[in-house]
């Protein structure tokens, strides 16, 4: 039996009382994925990115083993709900445009001193100000750097398009408008280089392509090294007291850490590791999130229909954003019909031992996006479910 086989068949004893479409999470695969996070870390922490874990008792328990500190959010409202719930660092990773967030963030001295905003603009810290309704608590501010790699002059670029701040001087500018600012205080920057940390190198079938995108990402990495120092160095002349610098994802995890400047690294994906993060040569990690769909038609020979199963991920469309048939393995999509809203048509040879109320086994393409299809997750531990926990879906949150 395979290792992938054994896993099935875990899967479908430990949720064998269970009806499908169910999620659930392998806490053995969780916690060796969170160890090899910490490895790669090398001593620096390791700052939870939410947005890809969606659920508090997965937060909480990422955040109980060394090596881990503080979560990444995505929305100010998440901030603002987790803050209240006991997570007393938490950095949103994005710029908001919630005046009744920042209201209430403004008057709370609790949550003013756990929540961290993002900011790369100064109609942001404008923004704010105009939300406060009188509100005169202090708001901590990090700065986003640009991390995309530009050539020609600008006119090739790899990488996201985040912040607008890309130089050093541009960086000290934005810190000098905060420091100026009353009610507002610096302590962070974050650099998210999205283009190494998020594109795998090792794509399956395509080793011209693999080679182009190793080449960039290494230039990415020397070009960003050196210019996120000199913004470090700008910033702290500007603001001593900064607290922490930010940087990295699940994929760069090791070669972010490695930066001097560098004072913590975020992941998150990493600890459920979705199909996107099969195609690295630096790490490999072991799938903990999946989802089953029931078997409901036997429509031919090579042939099964399972219900629903359309959960496309955000991102470019194209065959990479699909969840994955995992298990059994062999099969495949119909290519005339792909994954649907109400049925997914499965082909292949193992399609032919599978009988009516049987389950297939899905991996997502992202990590937390599968959270906002499930209201819980199932965690197991060898072939039996330990606990159910809500999703921020089954506590009733959808932030966007």
């Amino acid at each position: 039996m395979t290792a992938r086989a054994a896993d099935r068949a875990r899967y479908d004893r430990a949720t064998a009382h269970l009806d499908a479409p169910v999620a659930i999470v392998d806490l053995d695969a969780f916690d060796a994925n969170a160890d090899d996070l910490v490895r790669r870390a090398g001593g620096k922490p390791v700052r939870v990115a939410s947005k890809s874990v969606r659920c508090r008792a997965l937060l909480e328990r990422a955040l109980a083993k060394d090596g881990f500190a503080g979560v990444m959010s995505f929305t100010l409202a998440e901030s603002l709900w987790l803050a209240r719930s006991g997570f007393d660092d938490v950095l949103l990773a994005y710029p908001s445009a919630d005046r009744s967030g920042y209201a209430e963030l403004t008057a709370d001295p609790e949550l003013a001193r756990a929540v961290t905003v993002m900011v790369d603009d100064p109609a942001q810290l404008d923004l704010v100000d105009a939300s406060r309704e009188g509100g005169r608590e202090v708001v901590r501010v990090c700065l986003e750097l640009d991390t995309s790699l530009k050539l020609l002059g600008g006119r090739v670029r790899a990488g996201a398009r985040r912040s607008p701040l890309h130089s050093p001087a541009q960086v000290a500018d934005m810190a000098r408008a905060v420091a100026r600012r009353p009610g507002f205080a610096l302590v962070g920057v974050m650099a998210y280089e999205g283009h190494v940390a998020g594109v795998g190198d090792a794509v399956a079938g395509r080793p011209l392509r693999s080679r182009a995108i190793r080449l960039m990402q290494a230039a990415a990495r020397r070009e960003l090294a050196g210019r996120r120092a000199a913004v470090v160095r700008a910033v702290r002349a500007v603001a001593p007291g900064l607290e922490f610098v930010n940087g990295g994802g699940t994929g760069s995890v090791q070669h972010t850490a490695a930066e001097d400047a560098v004072t913590e690294v975020a992941a998150g994906s990493g600890l459920y590791v979705p199909r996107l993060f099969d195609h690295y040569t630096s790490f490999r990690g072991r799938p903990a999130a999946l989802f089953a769909q029931p078997v409901v038609r036997r429509p031919g020979v090579g042939a099964v229909t399972v219900l629903g199963g359309g959960y496309p991920a955000s991102g470019a469309a194209g065959p990479d954003r699909l969840p994955v048939p995992y298990l059994p393995e062999g099969l495949r999509y119909d290519p005339q019909e792909g994954p649907g809203e109400v049925q997914t048509p499965l082909l292949g040879s193992p399609a032919d031992d599978l009988l009516i109320g049987d389950k297939v086994w899905f991996r997502h393409a992202k990590a937390g996006e599968l959270c906002e299809r499930f209201d819980a997750l199932h965690l197991v531990e060898g072939d039996r479910v330990t606990a159910t926990v809500p999703t921020y879906r089954g506590e009733g949150r959808t932030f966007l």
